[in-house]
């Protein structure tokens, strides 16, 4: 029923490494620019600049989507949407969150930041 595809880790990916690695770098810049344009968002005062950037975090989140289903194709899901997913939590934490926002993070929130990074390491291992 379901074609078998071909799995690879991370360390393994020999000629494709460059493109997952491009493909997961897009991902994260673009999950970063979706939640902090939906941010942008919900701080907007008026409609249009509601929707303008409702339609650039809809915009960023479908590229997220097109380069998941790409690296789809030198991954297998166990270990693409995990990581991409973590590294997207980091990401708008540590950039959009703290960087861009200025928002505070707390000792907890930093200890699940480990955690996050702990479980990446492990997955794609």
């Amino acid at each position: 029923m379901f074609q078998r595809f071909r799995t690879l880790s991370i360390p393994y990916l020999g000629g494709n490494s460059a493109a997952v690695a491009g493909l997961i770098g897009l991902n994260l810049a673009f999950n970063i620019l979706a939640n902090s344009s939906f941010r942008m968002s919900a701080a907007s005062t008026n409609w249009r600049g509601f929707i303008t950037w409702q339609v650039v975090g809809n915009l960023a989140g479908f590229i997220t989507v097109l380069t998941l289903t790409g690296l789809l194709k030198h991954l297998s899901l166990s270990i693409a949407y995990p990581v991409t997913m973590g590294l997207a939590i980091i990401g708008v934490q540590l950039v959009a969150a703290k960087w861009l926002f200025h928002e505070a993070i707390t000792p907890h929130q930093w200890l699940g930041t480990l955690f996050i990074i702990t479980g990446i390491w492990l997955i794609q291992r």
